[in-house]
């Protein structure tokens, strides 16, 4: 399986953040929860999702490819939650 995380994020309507992605060349959206977000480094939280997500974005990525390789995305669309830290 083939992941490549390309393009560029952008907050999601409800808050979150949504980052492109093709697996095995076709497209797929990894949507990282508004809550996520905020779990991730509750002490240093930045009013901005975006900057939270740039923050730690490695990390992010890296569970979402986990949850894609274990076949978790569904209607084109992958879903992390704090539950996936």
């Amino acid at each position: 399986m083939k992941i490549e995380f390309a393009g560029t994020a952008k907050v999601a309507d409800d808050g979150g953040v949504v980052h492109p992605a093709k697996v095995d060349g076709q497209d797929l959206v990894c949507h990282f929860s508004y809550e996520l977000l905020e779990e991730l480094d509750p002490d240093n939280l930045k009013s901005d999702p975006m900057a939270q997500f740039e923050t730690h974005k490695f990390r992010l990525l890296s569970i979402a490819e986990q949850k894609i390789l274990r076949g978790l995305s569904h209607n084109g669309v992958v879903n992390i939650f704090t539950s996936d830290l």
